[in-house]
Formats: C-alpha cells, sequence, structure tokens
C-alpha cells in the first residue's frame, strides 16, 4: 500500500523482451508521425515559400518564429486538421493556418496565422472549424490572442461548405465580438491579403496593424469594376496608407513584417494583468522518472496488459500520486497528483486485469483492464465530484474498451452508475483536460471525457484509436449485417468469401480508427509524443489558469 506523499514505485525492466517490444514499436509510430508532421509544416512547397518572399512577405511559420519570445517553444494545436483531405484541389496542409500557444513577451497568447502558401491562405471548411476550434480555446481559457492575416478569402468551389451554418466562416467574426465583450485581448496584423467577409475579423480586434503591400476591402479590384464599373489599383482601393490616413480603419501602418511583428511585441508588453484562476500551484517538481520510458511500459496491442500507474509516475511532480480508493473498482485510478506545480486529480483506466469480488455474493472474480466496472464508475463518479468541490482540475488519461456487459453488470446496474459517472463529468465546472493513450471507444470514451464532453483540451498519443467499437468487433457485426442483407438476396457467400469481406471492412474500419483520422477532423487537439505528456498538460493548465471564472457546481438528478 502507498504511503502518503511517497514517489510511485516503479517495477520497469528494461531489458525484458516485453520493454522492448514496446519501445520498438513506439518509437517506429514516432518516427513515422514525425516525418509525417516535417511534410506538413512545408505548407505549399517551395515554390509556393519562394513566391512569398518575392512578395517581401514571411511565411506564417517563419512569421510566429519571430513573433514570440526567443528561444521559446511553441506549442502547435490542430497540425494534422485536414490531412490527406481535399485532394481533389491538391490538398489543404495544416488546413492552411497555423494555429497554437505560445509566450509573447512573457505572456501566453493564441496565435492564429493565415498559411499564404497554401491555396494563398483560402478558407477551406477545416480551415474555418480549426480557428473557430482556436478562438473557443480562447474563450473557454481566456487567453488574449494574435492573428496574423494573409488570406484571399474563402476557397470558392467549396464554399457551401464553408459559408453558412453555425461552425462555418462568420463564426470566426461571431468569436471576435463576443472574445472582445468577454475583455479577452485581440490583435490583428494584416499582413497580406485580407479580403470580402474576411475583412471584418481585423476590425472587429481591438488593435489593427497593417503592412505596406497588403490589402484590406470587402471587395477586391476586379470585383469593384465588375460591380460598379471603377477601376482602382489595390493599394488605392484598400492598401496600408488608405486604411492608415483616409479611412482611419488600422491603428499601426508598418513597412514590412518585422516592424510589425516587434510593433506586435510592444503592444503585448504594455497589457494590464487580470485576475486568474483559483486553483492551486506550487513550486514544481520533475518526476522521479524519465518520462521517455513510458515508450517501454505502454503497450498498444489490446490483449496485454501494462500498469497505468507506471504511466503516471513519469508524468506527475515527484512521481506522487495520492490514490482515491485504491483497492476498490480498481480498473479505473482516481487521484491527486500535481503537474508542474499544479494540483490535479487524475482519472485513469488501469489496463492491468484485477481479482475483484462480486458485490452482494462475495464471489472472486476476474475484472478485465480497460473496462469499467459498476464500481469504478460509481467511484470515479464520486472523485469527480470531489474535485469540483474543491476546485481541482481534472486529468483524464483514456485507454478504455467500453462499460462491462451481460447479465451480472446489468443486474448490478451498470447502466446506472455509467450515467452517474457521466453526469459528474458533464457538469464539471473545472477544467478538464483529456489524453487518449490507446483506445477511446464507446460510453467509455464519453465517460472520459471526450470530445463531446468539452474538455479545455484533448490530446492523443500516436498508438491512440478512437471509434464506438474496436475494429475486429466492428468489422464483425458489419459483416453479420452484410451477410444477412445478401442472404435476403438470395446469395450465400462461401468462407473464403466471407473472410475476405471481413478483412476488407476491418480495413476500412481500422483506417478510421487512427488518430490521424480523427486528428484531420479535428477530434483532437494535438497528436503528442508520449515523453512530452508532462508539457503538454503543463501548457493546457497554465492556459486554463488565464480563466478567474468558475460555475456554481450543480449536477441536476443524479443516478444513486
Amino acid at each position: 500500500m502507498a504511503v502518503a506523499n511517497s514517489p510511485l514505485e516503479t517495477r520497469l525492466d528494461p531489458r525484458s523482451p516485453e520493454s522492448r517490444r514496446n519501445m520498438r514499436r513506439m518509437v517506429d509510430l514516432l518516427t513515422e508521425i514525425k516525418n509525417q508532421e516535417e511534410e506538413i509544416r512545408q505548407g505549399g512547397g517551395l515554390k509556393n515559400v519562394e513566391a512569398q518572399h518575392k512578395k517581401g512577405r514571411l511565411t506564417a511559420r517563419e512569421r510566429i518564429a519571430r513573433l514570440i519570445d526567443p528561444g521559446s517553444p511553441f506549442f502547435e494545436l490542430g497540425l494534422y486538421a485536414a490531412h490527406e483531405m481535399y485532394k481533389e484541389w491538391g490538398g489543404a496542409p495544416a488546413a492552411g493556418v497555423v494555429t497554437g500557444l505560445a509566450r509573447v513577451a512573457g505572456r501566453l497568447m493564441m496565435v492564429i496565422a493565415n498559411d499564404a502558401t497554401v491555396k494563398a491562405g483560402a478558407f477551406f471548411p477545416m480551415t474555418a472549424k480549426k480557428v473557430i476550434r482556436a478562438q473557443n480555446i480562447a474563450l473557454d481559457n481566456r487567453i488574449p490572442t494574435i492573428y496574423l492575416v494573409d488570406s484571399a478569402g474563402i476557397f470558392l468551389p467549396l464554399q457551401e461548405d464553408v459559408f453558412p451554418d453555425t461552425d462555418d466562416f462568420g463564426r470566426v467574426f461571431r468569436n471576435n465580438a463576443v472574445m472582445s465583450a468577454m475583455g479577452i485581448p485581440q490583435i490583428t496584423a494584416v499582413m497580406g491579403m485580407c479580403v470580402a467577409g474576411g475583412a471584418y475579423l481585423p476590425v472587429m480586434c481591438d488593435h489593427i496593424l497593417m503592412t505596406d503591400g497588403s490589402g484590406l476591402f470587402l471587395a477586391g479590384p476586379a470585383l469593384v469594376q465588375a460591380a460598379i464599373g471603377q477601376k482602382n489599383s489595390p493599394e488605392e482601393l484598400g492598401g496600408a496608407k488608405v486604411h492608415a490616413a483616409i479611412s482611419g480603419t488600422i491603428d499601426f501602418r508598418e513597412p514590412d513584417d518585422e516592424s510589425c511583428l516587434a510593433r506586435i511585441r510592444a503592444l503585448v508588453d504594455k497589457m494590464g494583468h487580470r485576475k486568474t484562476a483559483p486553483f492551486d500551484c506550487i513550486e514544481p517538481e520533475p518526476p522521479a522518472y524519465p518520462p521517455d520510458e513510458i515508450y517501454e511500459i505502454f503497450s498498444s496491442d489490446p490483449a496485454r496488459q501494462y500498469d497505468m500507474r507506471e504511466i503516471i509516475a513519469r508524468i506527475v511532480d515527484g512521481s506522487r500520486f495520492e490514490e482515491y480508493r485504491a483497492e476498490y473498482g480498481e480498473t479505473v485510478l482516481c487521484g491527486y497528483a500535481r503537474i508542474g506545480g499544479w494540483a490535479v486529480g487524475i482519472v485513469a483506466n488501469q489496463k492491468k486485469h484485477v481479482q475483484g469480488v462480486a458485490p452482494g455474493t462475495g464471489a472472486k472474480r476476474m475484472e478485465f483492464g480497460g473496462v469499467i466496472y459498476t464500481e469504478s464508475a460509481g467511484k470515479a463518479a464520486r472523485f469527480i465530484l470531489n474535485c469540483n468541490q474543491n476546485l481541482v482540475p481534472l486529468i483524464f488519461l483514456h485507454d478504455v474498451n467500453g462499460f462491462m456487459v451481460g447479465r451480472d453488470a446489468e443486474w448490478s446496474g451498470i447502466i446506472r452508475a455509467g450515467a452517474k459517472m457521466v453526469n459528474a463529468v458533464s457538469n464539471s465546472v473545472v477544467p478538464k483536460i483529456a489524453v487518449i493513450c490507446g483506445g477511446s471507444f464507446g460510453a467509455g470514451h464519453y465517460a472520459m471525457c471526450g470530445k463531446a464532453y468539452d474538455p479545455r483540451f484533448m490530446f492523443a498519443w500516436p498508438s491512440a484509436r478512437y471509434a464506438v467499437m474496436g475494429g475486429d468487433q466492428a468489422a464483425g457485426t458489419l459483416l453479420e449485417i452484410k451477410v444477412k442483407q445478401l442472404e435476403r438476396e438470395g446469395r450465400k457467400l462461401s468462407a473464403e468469401q466471407k473472410q475476405e469481406l471481413f478483412e476488407s471492412v476491418r480495413s476500412t474500419y481500422e483506417g478510421q480508427t487512427d488518430i490521424r483520422y480523427g486528428a484531420a477532423r479535428l477530434w483532437v487537439d494535438a497528436i503528442i509524443d508520449p515523453a512530452q505528456t508532462r508539457e503538454a498538460l503543463i501548457w493546457a493548465l497554465e492556459a486554463a489558469a488565464l480563466n478567474p471564472e468558475v460555475r456554481e457546481f450543480k449536477t441536476g438528478v443524479l443516478q444513486t
């Protein structure tokens, strides 16, 4: 039994075949992911980068590198957005916009920068969704935001999927107005084209900067001539000098990108300081064990076990974890710790099988790792209530197959206990941050604070799988449906044909459970290196602490 305030013990044997197998599997996966990330960061390619430089402009990533504090990291969000989408249009790497958290003049900021090397920075459907996700993160956490605008506006061939709906292009400007009303500082720099409806974005922010050679207009020269027959050059229609001296639209006119970025830094440096959240934070302490040992501990093989406490020990300060009800409902771990000095409550799926006792009968039973039982759901619900009562942010570590099924589970009240856990998660008022380590399937995904339950941030390891059920189960179910359909049509499949169909269905389904598929659709905010989980959580906790408001905690009717 763990002693209070003592580090978790480790039983890792780095020389074991299991550790070496886990390490090889994760390193291979990380290498593939990192190579893909480098390719995505090339944006529209060298030719388009050179075209941007010929205009005397920097690329989006070059601008960000000069904007943020020297030597400080840029924590990119949504890098995989639109990955392998829009192939018929040549693709849209990172959805043509770069978003992430950074330090500017020592302050934590959200940065949103159009990548003009990708279709002139035009908005694809996923571009709008990515900008809106970044704004929603800023809204939830009260993060001051900087926009570096260089965009041709809506990508017209896909306008019907960009323009009209609640999570489309217009929502960006609505968010500008709401953020301003909430007192969240916003600074916009027009550093290229800013046309049509997109012209409202800078004007709805607190400060507007513009570089010479840029254009800001509701309609460009060609559209103006077509509409009213008037001929204008871009500069006389909506250049920086026009908006600085005649229309009075911009606050600062800058000769080039470098001076514009320097001015933004100077403005951020003068911002006042607002109240921060009431969450407890002390001097941080590194874990007692190296974080990269996670590679050796974690197994992405659903059939293999590992101890989630070993993962926690490599994420939390001093590897100390005050485990809550350690001997009860053991397939979900709950407990208190610190990460980067911040007090947190951790809810994590345990992937080890444990010997349990059936309530009522007292009979011994094997409880499978990664499965939520009635007792573990009830424990987690109570723990989540405690964290809300005591203003402790929540971290969820996913590797969940779902809730237990079968007669015994139903008789024990699994639906009632699961509803209690989902209620507690849904109504939590403290920040929630989720990390998908392995599988995150079905209702287990919901109970562990899935995307629909408003986590402030949602991260995933390269090994993550995200779907309504696992590939084999889904393929088996879909195959059965297909076979019955064919039988009704008078067709009968041989065993070989059934196996071939099974493999085909499973291959398609497995492709959709790959976390890159989900990241392309912004179901997660970032795919992170497991060894950098602690750093990602610290970024998220520091961002969450900028919002001082914590609503009154209410759950409504709880199943008991």
